[in-house]
């Protein structure tokens, strides 16, 4: 039997850490690597037209699967092009391994041609970031560097010159057991003790939910069963906590709706449960705040906590459930649920008055109509800016479906990417990217990834011709726009062009046929909508500390986007509240 070289090696122990792709652009620094895998059954090369969306498609396939995922750049301006896409992986806490191939070894600190130093590169977006200098290092430093991955939940990053992939690796080299799940985090019984007497005391008591309750969905609902509490959420937490919740008052910050403002002010004790919400000024300043995390960086970072827990959100509730005393009065519950109801209710006018002869189409119209045809076990990607406001607000979750978007980075041309690592997971489930024209148009190459691998995305394109949420910045700050209109061709016709299904609506009455159709077709679509410009949104609650670097309007052009499917949800909440 031939000896392995470093490259084969390297690919090995990622097969057996799970990972089945391995998304790149090829190059001679990654020669013997992209080799490997060649001979490799358990894993298969993905060839994408831009490193970014390798980063991009390998994030997305870690946030769907929970599993290790990987990408690969070339040496110099091939993995450079990777570090946006592992930036947003890593505040995505999203388990990614990324190779950066490199010069030869001999070369390296003299100025070679493309060099650069991806393991100093690379440190801010990583839990690791290391480079194998010698064959010897093998496996034991990719070992490390999965298990950072993997158990802190974010990117590590090995960097690999060419002429080390090639030579043989070590005889008789250790294969230690690969970590590749997490262990569940119980807190101290001391914590324990004091959240139960603070939930005790208090008369009113508020949760807000992030991603952190995955997984979580019954536990809350059965504590805030017995707490009588207001269920608010941040985007992060809205496909996890959302859905079948007879206590939702809906979502805080800059993309909000609802009575989840409310709620968190007018409480006696806020619950924080897994969330890393970065907006402090739509955090109380004035009631107490207890905040559990399994990540204890996160504790206490966005508000002065009177209690800090760390433990999964899961365990947490479940030492929690069986010691708090059950609350009686749900007087402040059944405000709160009232006032979600009525807020909805004033809001959701703007996108029904007409909608269906308004032309240029309204986007909210085009989100309502796109979640009522979707799967019920889709997965929706969406571009950051104003697709991010159309999916908070209307696509609605119901526990199989997913929204994966750069909600903590906010990189544009997200959507795409992040689609086809989605697709890769499961050819057979639905996966919508909820693209603006003007992050489509950063990637745009990329679509044909679909068509290479005949991918079944489909492209729901919100193409408004313009950079939407930054002229409502600038409209904010008083500026006139200025270098946000896009000049776009027909996007149907590329999508056609490409070797794909392609089709433009331009008039509302058009639509719901077109997203039928599209979904229909087996392979790549893309739905090229023609939106409305002037069609944008507000935060439910508006303070001046908050207008810095988000988009808020004080001549009230801008429309108070709909809700969708959440009004019918709260009204059928409210139903639900005694009568006394």
């Amino acid at each position: 039997m031939a000896k392995q070289n470093v490259a084969e090696q390297f690919v090995d122990i990622l097969t057996r850490a799970g990972v089945k792709r391995l998304y790149g652009v090829v190059g001679d620094s990654l020669n013997p690597v992209v080799d490997a895998v060649r001979r490799n059954s358990a894993i298969d090369w993905i060839h994408v037209r831009h490193e970014e969306t390798a980063a991009f498609a390998a994030s997305a396939e870690a946030q769907i699967t929970g599993g290790l995922a990987a990408c690969a750049g070339s040496c110099g301006p091939g993995n450079l092009h990777l570090i946006n896409g592992l930036y947003d992986a890593h505040r995505s806490m999203a388990p990614v391994l990324a190779l950066a191939s490199h010069i030869p070894s001999s070369e390296i600190g003299l100025g070679y041609f493309q060099e650069t130093h991806p393991d100093r590169l690379f440190t801010e977006c990583s839990h690791y970031s290391e480079m194998i200098s010698s064959p010897e290092q093998m496996p034991r430093l990719l070992q490390t560097a999965i298990q950072n991955a993997v158990g802190r939940s974010g990117v590590s990053v090995v960097t690999l010159p060419g002429d080390i992939a090639d030579r043989p690796a070590p005889e008789k080299a250790a294969e230690t057991a690969l970590v590749t799940s997490r262990p569940t985090v119980r807190p101290g019984d001391a914590e324990i003790d004091r959240l139960v007497e603070m939930i005790d005391s208090a008369g009113k008591v508020t949760l807000f939910c992030g991603s952190g309750t995955a997984g979580a969905h019954a536990e809350v609902m059965e504590f805030a069963g017995k707490i009588k509490s207001p269920v608010g959420h941040a985007l992060r937490g809205k496909e996890w906590i959302q859905y079948d919740n007879p206590f939702d008052v809906g979502m805080s910050g800059l993309l909000g709706y609802g009575a989840a403002y409310e709620a968190t002010h007018e409480c006696d004790l806020l619950i924080l449960l897994g969330t890393d919400f970065p907006y402090n000024a739509f955090l109380p300043d004035d009631v107490q705040i207890a905040q559990v995390d399994v990540r204890p960086e996160n504790l206490g970072r966005r508000s002065k906590l009177d209690l800090a827990v760390w433990g999964d959100v899961r365990e947490t509730l479940r030492c929690l459930i069986p010691r708090v005393k059950e609350k009686k009065n749900r007087r402040f519950l059944d405000r709160m649920l009232k006032k979600h109801a009525d807020a909805l209710e004033g809001v959701v006018k703007a996108y029904t008055r007409k909608v269906e002869k308004h032309t240029p189409i309204h986007p909210e119209y085009v989100a309502a109509v796109l979640d009522e045809v979707a799967a019920d076990d889709a997965v929706f990607t969406v571009d950051t800016g104003m697709c991010n406001v159309w999916a908070a607000r209307y696509i609605s979750p119901n526990g199989r479906r997913r929204v994966i978007g750069s909600f903590s980075h906010g990189s544009m041309a997200n959507a795409l990417p992040m689609a086809i690592g989605a697709q890769f997971t499961d050819r057979t489930r639905q996966v919508v990217s909820m693209s603006g024209d003007g992050g489509f148009s950063m990637l745009m190459g990329d679509f044909l990834t679909l068509v290479q691998y005949d991918l079944p995305v489909k492209v729901v394109l919100f193409n408004n011709s313009s950079l939407g949420m930054v002229e409502l910045e600038m409209l904010v700050a008083g500026l006139p726009s200025y270098g946000t209109a896009n000049k776009n061709p027909d996007f149907a016709a590329v999508a056609r062009a490409c070797g794909a299904y392609g089709v433009r609506v331009e008039k509302p009455k058009d639509l719901p046929g077109a997203l039928k159709d599209a979904f229909k077709h087996k392979g790549p679509a893309l739905v090229d909508v023609v939106t409305d410009p002037n069609a944008l949104s507000i935060p439910p609650k508006i303070k001046a500390e908050m207008v810095t670097g988000f988009a808020l309007s004080a001549s009230k052009i801008v429309l108070d986007g709909g809700v969708g499917r959440m009004l019918q949800m709260a009204r059928s909440n409210l139903r639900n509240v005694p009568r006394f």
